[in-house]
């Protein structure tokens, strides 16, 4: 019998060639903890330098702004003094300590572990791919991974290998299957209908950023939320034709000799006690929408503004994060309690406790991360570089909204060497969120931006911290499964979500001139 399944990547064809390229690159790049120590040494050094030689821009800010100097011009600050030593010793616990996506990201994160380890979620994205109609299940699966990216590594751990299973149930290719959630879950990592961990992480580093133009200015973690959801149909809907027009045809009919064991086939459907769960914590998640209507959708809700009565700059947004642990924690907890995962407070307690547990690398990664954004702030270099570099793209007639295609082509690139997304916009926010912001640009704007580029190279880099896992599961159905025949797999998807995606943005933004999120500008004035 022939196959249908094309032949491997040649050796030294251009694409195995540029992956290698990309695998090299990446394997040169140390530990991103080690990156930001590197990168703080050489703010320090650089800083000292740049003073010597009295490196300087001119305050675009007008004259009686907030924290402009009275020659109006901004000086570098040499971190390598006396002074900037003496700084750098009192402040290196109040950087940690104060950075703001550390506590949001812990206190959404709580939340979010209740509902995962009483089981609520999994259940929940179960009961939606084999519940969905032999039709619609590639788009419920895409549709399903894109929404477990609330719950971190619940899509990877849980939905990828489940929709394997499902696609080899139905007679389907199992890598058919899981590619479509690989795609959802990590390639619309920024898209979702709902906020989740990574918005508050996002929204911290993007509010110190824009902090360098605007001291005042704050993102909160809603700020993309409305482009979220759009995107979410987006991705699913791209997804799902990629799959069944491009990635299935070329899988082919699957070989069962082709596994590396023998794989599962009876899929654990929901059991009539995790349905009655389900039905429980459904109720309380109306429940608690019922009672948040009453503080925000009456003129004197107790949740809006107290001044201006308007939803913008309301407690209900500036706390949105809060709103995130109660609709995970509480009906995580009643699903737990009614199929008897959590019988006791103390099971709430373990369950959030192991989910901080397991945060023990982001807790390092920050650390040095807040070092690097609070140096780059106390030196100046940061503003100086943006004035620099808007003064440059103005110079080039680049102030237009083309600019952003190469800000997000810019973005997928790094992050095939640097998978990270909070890693990587610690490291960059604090240059192009105020170069951006002084040609006009809204921080909320250039953050939508920056995920589109983060998000859709996901699919395509060894140096995804879950690659390795997706391989793995990879090879239960064909054992001869290398990264390039996984990346060859995904890069329809990859290029499919990027041209999809920067046309939506322009359509939103420029074409409609919808804003990216609640009160969120789409412009900003210096």
């Amino acid at each position: 019998m022939t196959s249908n399944i094309k032949p491997p990547i040649q050796k030294n064809s251009w694409f195995n060639r540029f992956l290698s390229a990309v695998e090299f690159l990446g394997n040169l790049l140390p530990h991103p903890v080690t990156l930001f120590a590197m990168l703080c040494l050489f703010i320090i050094v650089f800083s000292g330098v740049a003073d010597f030689f009295g490196l300087s821009a001119v305050d675009p800010r007008p004259v009686g702004s907030p924290s402009r100097a009275p020659d109006g011009v901004i000086h570098v600050v040499s971190l390598m003094s006396a002074e900037g030593l003496q700084r750098i010793f009192q402040g290196l616990v109040t950087n940690f300590t104060n950075f703001a996506p550390l506590g949001t990201v812990l206190v959404a994160l709580l939340g979010v572990s209740v509902a995962e380890h009483s089981g609520m979620l999994s259940a929940a994205l179960r009961g939606m791919v084999m519940g969905a109609s032999k039709r619609l299940v590639t788009f419920t699966v895409v549709f399903a991974a894109i929404l477990s990216n609330t719950a971190s590594e619940l899509g990877y751990v849980v939905l990828i290998p489940l929709a394997a299973m499902i696609f080899h149930s139905l007679g389907r290719h199992p890598l058919a299957g899981l590619a479509a959630a690989f795609a959802g879950v990590s390639g619309g990592y920024s898209a979702n209908l709902f906020l989740g961990t990574i918005d508050p992480l996002l929204s911290g580093i993007t509010t110190a950023a824009a902090q360098l133009i605007d001291p005042t200015y704050e993102v909160g973690p809603e700020a993309n939320w409305f482009f979220m959801i759009a995107s979410t149909f987006l991705i699913a809907g791209l997804g799902t034709i990629i799959t069944e027009k491009v990635v299935e045809p070329r899988l082919g009919k699957y070989d069962e000799s082709e596994a590396s064991e023998k794989v599962e086939t009876n899929i654990e459907h929901l059991s009539a006690l995790e349905v009655k769960g389900l039905k429980w914590a459904g109720v309380s998640i109306l429940a608690i929408a019922s009672l948040l209507a009453l503080t925000i959708i009456p003129e004197n809700g107790i949740l809006r503004h107290p001044e201006t009565g308007a939803i913008a700059g309301s407690p209900f947004l500036k706390g949105i994060v809060v709103m995130i642990f109660i609709v995970f924690a509480i009906p995580g907890f009643v699903y737990g309690k009614v199929v008897g995962t959590m019988k006791r407070d103390t099971d709430v307690i373990n369950a959030m406790s192991k989910s901080m547990g397991s945060l023990s690398l982001y807790i390092v990664l920050v650390f040095f991360a807040a070092q690097f954004v609070a140096f780059f702030k106390w030196t100046n270099l940061g503003t100086i570089l943006a004035i620099n570099g808007a003064e440059l793209l103005q110079a080039l007639h680049m102030t237009g909204p083309e600019v952003f295609v190469l800000f997000i082509l810019m973005c997928a690139f790094i992050n095939l060497c640097l998978g990270s997304a909070s890693a990587q916009w610690a490291a960059t926010a604090p240059i192009f969120v105020p170069m951006l912001m002084l040609i006009g640009y809204a921080p909320e704007t250039i953050q939508a931006a920056y995920r589109i580029g983060d998000s859709v190279t996901n699919l395509i880099t060894p140096m995804m911290s879950y690659f390795g896992l997706i391989l793995a599961v990879a090879t239960k159905y064909k054992k001869d499964m290398g990264i390039g025949t996984l990346i060859a797999t995904m890069l329809p998807y990859s290029i499919t979500f990027l041209i999809g995606w920067i046309a939506l943005f322009y359509i939103w933004v420029f074409a409609f001139g919808l804003p990216v999120g609640p009160e969120s500008p789409t412009f900003y004035t210096p």
